[in-house]
């Protein structure tokens, strides 16, 4: 690290933090401190405080929060409540409850203008509704300003951690210069294995453990689980392996029914699901990142499933602030117009930039900008 933590350079104002996955992604890089954060859920507030005893911690709904409030800073981050998205959420988007969150901190950006946005999501953020949501929040952040580029990574190819996990990753910036010298991080080898991240030698707590006449479906278990090389679920009425040998997406329902925790076989030969710590580790946080003795399980999964494989946060905090380090912040406010033309450059489903190229008060002057640009356009048909 190039600095400690609490003389980084950069400053960071934090959403819908969670337990503090985005954030510790960064400081890990030594070059951002977090100067506010804001989590509703009282029990990840526990978690968050826990590790982070410094951080200006809000617990306030993000709707009674005024921009004024917040200090200003160089990075405004957010993974809003992605259920709203999610296949798990039934894919609502918008007309969730919890689909107007983005606009929450989209009013937060264009009151605070920071030089950097980061967005974490679920990949179905970007097919949602045949792909209209996504082009919704895109659309805003370019229209204010922005130059944006996302991707969709997963955190086994990614991050160099066994879990398979695709998330949306968006970033944005305030001027030209900085969007065209960031890139995302390239693919790494996955040297990582499930050995890395659970404890397959030593004895856990009995709550954790399958027994014959604890759980109704024990005796189909007993056949399939066979390997300390992969992972199992079950499935209700079956068990899934993982054929890839990381862990399924660990998720927030992991601990109330739903997706069941993962299952492994241990070295005595017994079948029991990750600890709450496990799940943590299969996100990639350090050994060192404390949970709450007090706080219950459930929780904790859930706190585990809803947060973010933090090695991938923290290989693009690193491309980010290559991009700004040592360069000014050479924003200018854009032009007036009630029209704008948007560039969209989307390599495929999961890869795109985007940008406005001009404003203009009339479609007929924007017509103009296009046909003296000699800019190409794809037509209608």
């Amino acid at each position: 690290m190039t600095n400690s933590v609490s003389s980084a350079p950069y400053t960071i104002d934090a959403f819908f933090a969670g337990v503090g996955g985005i954030e510790l992604g960064f400081t890990q890089t030594g070059e951002f401190r977090v100067v506010y954060a804001n989590e509703f859920d009282k029990n990840a507030r526990k978690t968050y405080a826990e590790n982070n005893p410094e951080t200006p911690l809000d617990g306030r709904d993000v709707h009674d929060v005024l921009a004024s409030e917040i200090p200003d800073s160089d990075v405004i981050m957010g993974g809003f409540p992605c259920q709203a998205f999610s296949i798990a959420g039934y894919r609502k988007g918008f007309e969730d409850d919890r689909g107007d969150l983005f606009f929450e901190l989209l009013r937060m950006i264009n009151a605070k203008r920071p030089r950097v946005i980061f967005i974490e999501n679920v990949k179905n953020l970007v097919s949602h509704d045949h792909g209209n949501t996504f082009k919704v929040i895109r659309e805003a952040l370019v229209e204010n300003d922005y130059y944006i580029k996302w991707k969709v990574l997963n955190g086994k190819d990614y991050g160099n951690v066994p879990q398979n996990r695709e998330r949306i990753y968006v970033v944005g910036f305030d001027n030209k210069e900085d969007y065209d010298r960031f890139s995302f991080p390239d693919p790494i080898k996955l040297t990582k294995t499930l050995h890395d991240v659970i404890d397959f030698h030593n004895k856990k707590d009995e709550k954790y453990y399958y027994r014959e006449g604890k759980q109704p479906f024990y005796d189909k278990l007993v056949p399939e689980i066979t390997s300390q090389d992969t992972a199992y679920q079950w499935r209700r009425q079956y068990v899934r392996a993982n054929k890839s040998h990381v862990l399924p997406t660990l998720t927030a329902n992991m601990g109330t029914g739903g997706h069941n925790v993962p299952l492994i076989l241990t070295d005595s030969g017994e079948i029991r699901k990750l600890t709450p710590k496990e799940c943590f580790n299969g996100q990639g946080y350090p050994e060192s990142f404390k949970l709450p003795e007090d706080e219950a399980n459930g929780q904790l999964y859930k706190q585990a499933g809803n947060s973010v494989v933090v090695p991938v946060i923290h290989r693009i905090a690193e491309k980010i602030c290559k991009a700004i380090d040592g360069y000014e912040d050479n924003h200018t406010k854009r032009e007036e117009g009630k029209y704008a033309l948007i560039y969209s450059d989307i390599d495929s489903r999961f890869e795109g930039q985007s940008y406005v190229q001009s404003y203009a008060d009339s479609i007929d002057e924007l017509k103009d900008i296009v046909d003296s640009s000699d800019i190409p356009l794809l037509t209608d048909k």
